[in-house]
């Protein structure tokens, strides 16, 4: 469901539920829309943030809305129940597609909950965000010219298949997220949506499968000198909390993220041994591009994911850095 979708649904399981009728409309603000809720004896009018589903890297920027719009409403397809609770714990108003409610503002309180979302069958998975899918996205992302390069040169950036390529590209057609600007060239738009949904892809999908072991040191002042172990630009490039420190130098990495295609070498280089308990963590290197591979560390958009999808406050700080220094301007 796109957002209009996700909003009408709601509305109409919350008239189902309760009788209280709403009327939206999107904006040109920086958030999605306004709702107005036709409730006795004021009516309820709310500035709303959609999301297909409320995550916790959504979180930090939710929170920051909330500062500058009031009152602020989160309408998604579905909340989790620890995500409800932290609305709710800032005051921050939702609403879901089962017609399940909160709001506390001076005139008014409403709190339904219990409703069931009903389960719709299931459609074919759009070929975009499948893992091969994402690998594509992510080039996309970060290069937006790419779009227009021929399949075969996009292929071989991605080390996704040339017959795969073309089903990626009609996903993200079908999906809303290409705009045709005339016979020959395409464009993506939507980004910051696109962006969004790619992140919430990379962190079920894609992520886990790159995981190529979880290690520790044998020397432990090894990690606190975790710059000065030996990597090769380009092929070994730091992610995550490292990333971040070069990002910003505001952030002490507690877990080492690399991406790399030398595990092997880099084991033995760096005295380490498997721990699923340890904190550094090898990920496969799925891309290919001396544009990008320039450097030690991931590309701010990489690095702003890896943050984000982490529970952790310090990290999800760092992302909004990155973010707010190297990102927004593309993803307005």
């Amino acid at each position: 469901m796109n957002e209009n979708q996700i909003v009408h649904k709601a509305l109409e399981q919350l008239d189902a539920q309760t009788g209280i009728k709403g009327k939206w409309k999107t904006t040109n603000k920086e958030v999605d829309g306004e709702l107005d809720l036709y409730t006795a004896p004021n009516n309820l009018h709310l500035l709303v943030e959609v999301k297909k589903e409320l995550r916790q890297h959504h979180l930090p920027h939710i929170f920051e809305m909330a500062k500058k719009y009031q009152p602020l409403m989160v309408v998604a397809e579905n909340i989790f129940p620890t995500l409800k609770q932290l609305l709710r714990d800032k005051k921050i108003a939702y609403l879901d597609t089962a017609g399940n409610m909160y709001a506390h503002t001076a005139t008014h309180f409403i709190w339904i909950d219990g409703n069931k979302i009903v389960e719709e069958k299931k459609t074919a998975t759009n070929r975009a965000f499948t893992k091969t899918g994402l690998k594509t996205v992510f080039y996309l992302l970060l290069n937006k010219d790419a779009i227009n390069m021929p399949h075969r040169t996009l292929a071989a950036a991605t080390g996704v298949a040339l017959g795969n390529i073309k089903n990626v590209i009609e996903g993200l057609r079908d999906a809303g997220f290409i705009l045709q600007v005339n016979d020959t060239k395409l464009k993506l738009q939507n980004k910051k949506a696109l962006l969004e949904r790619w992140i919430t892809g990379y962190r079920e999908t894609l992520k886990p499968a790159l995981l190529l072991g979880k290690y520790r040191f044998w020397n432990d002042k090894k990690m606190q000198n975790w710059q000065k172990l030996p990597v090769k630009g380009g092929e070994d490039m730091w992610g995550g909390e490292p990333a971040g420190e070069f990002l910003t130098n505001y952030l002490m990495p507690q877990n080492l993220t690399l991406y790399t295609n030398n595990k092997t070498a880099l084991v033995t280089k760096w005295t380490i041994i498997p721990d699923e308990k340890g904190p550094v963590h090898f990920y496969e290197k799925f891309w290919k591009d001396e544009t990008i591979d320039k450097d030690k560390y991931v590309p701010p958009l990489l690095a702003y994911a890896d943050l984000m999808i982490t529970e952790d406050p310090r990290c999800q700080e760092t992302a909004q850095m990155i973010y707010d220094k190297y990102l927004k301007d593309e993803f307005k």
